[in-house]
């Protein structure tokens, strides 16, 4: 088995180093969408990889050649290829932006096949999902907005759908917000969201793209850009309001390591371990006996035979030792220490005797 430590990552690796842009792009059929979508091919972020649901990229132009349109046949193969491209070995094909058409296609058919297992298991033809079933499936599908918009660390665009113009609030009263949910799910993971609509403005048509959430200050909420609009406008707009601190293109070089070295613990030097042998000159030379040593491994470790005494046992002998040893020094020092100052006492009182009895000897030769 492999004792190898995965290397700590440097957290200072993870400053940005890179632009990029996130964004979802709502509207209704026929206005446009999967053509923006296509326009981040020529925005110079490396080639486009777009997870095609709706199964419509065969229509836009350079499919294979300038893009891969990657068609997704059933729901369940989409977090399939998300994995191969961002982790697995479409990492070859060093995709630099990514788009998702649609969300909404993705949310319906996954959706409906949760809508389809709840009323199998009620026996039920007119069952719903609970609003805590609904909750449930919208946290897991959101793994895949999560993976793109997060972990890819790319460009992306995700496509949703606008419903019809009075569905979105029939089905708020009916099937608690099953489309507006689609839409709050994406709000948490980009940068911006916009809506595309064909408008008259001036007695002509044209397409009008406004930003209606946004969580970047170079986007405020009613900006418009009107007309034949690519991915390239809402880069330069970007750059324009956010300056070139950090590059578009390619990343800044990195200044830090992306792994922090592991440094070399302390070399500690680890104690001899006592043999029994060398106990038994210890606590002779201190005089005990071998038998003092036989007794104590009786009574401390069960063990009669003192030559199949482990080595921890061993030590903890000789720390009881050692401890008799140094109690017995102790006391012997007071003895000492005690009967020093006895005999400084003594010395003390004769010599004040004799002071006496010279001063006595005086008086009376005095008298």
């Amino acid at each position: 088995m492999s004792n190898t430590r995965k290397p700590r990552v440097n957290p200072l690796s993870r400053r940005p180093r890179q632009q990029r842009l996130v964004m979802a792009v709502r509207g209704g059929a026929g206005v446009g969408k999967s053509h923006f979508v296509r326009s981040m091919a020529e925005a110079n972020l490396g080639r486009l990889c777009i997870f095609d649901v709706e199964r419509k990229s065969r229509l836009l132009k350079g499919n294979g050649t300038i893009f891969d349109g990657l068609e997704i046949e059933h729901p369940d193969e989409l977090p399939e290829f998300i994995d191969w491209a961002l982790s697995g070995e479409g990492q070859e094909q060093n995709y630099g932006c990514f788009a998702l058409d649609s969300w909404a296609s993705y949310f319906s058919a996954k959706h409906s096949e949760m809508v389809a297992a709840v009323r199998e298991r009620t026996n039920d033809p007119l069952a719903q999902p609970s609003a805590e079933e609904l909750a449930a499936d919208q946290m897991i599908l959101q793994g895949v907005l999560r993976r793109l918009c997060i972990e890819s660390g790319k460009s992306v665009v995700i496509v949703d759908q606008i419903p019809a113009k009075g569905k979105e609030a029939k089905e708020d009263n009916e099937v608690g917000r099953v489309l507006p949910m689609t839409a709050s799910g994406l709000e948490y993971f980009v940068d911006i969201m916009v809506e595309v609509s064909l408008q008259e403005r001036d007695g002509e048509i044209v397409r009008v793209f406004q930003i209606v959430k946004s969580n970047s200050p170079a986007f405020e909420v009613g900006f418009e850009l009107t007309g034949t609009v690519t991915f390239s406008d809402f880069i330069n707009h970007m750059k324009r309001e956010t300056g070139d601190e950090l590059p578009m293109e390619t990343p800044r070089p990195a200044s830090v390591p992306e792994t922090l070295e592991e440094k070399p613990s302390p070399l500690s030097l680890v104690p001899q371990a006592l043999t029994i042998q060398e106990l038994i000159a210890k606590a002779e030379g201190h005089g005990f006996k071998v038998a003092d040593i036989v007794t104590g491994a009786k009574l401390y470790h069960n063990q009669t035979n003192i030559y199949r005494l482990t080595p921890e046992q061993i030590a903890d002998l000789d720390r009881r030792i050692s401890a008799r040893i140094e109690k017995t020094n102790a006391a012997s020092r007071d003895d000492k220490a005690s009967a020093s100052k006895q005999q400084q006492q003594g010395a003390t009182g004769n010599e004040t005797n004799a002071r006496a009895a010279t001063a006595a000897a005086r008086n009376i030769k005095r008298a």
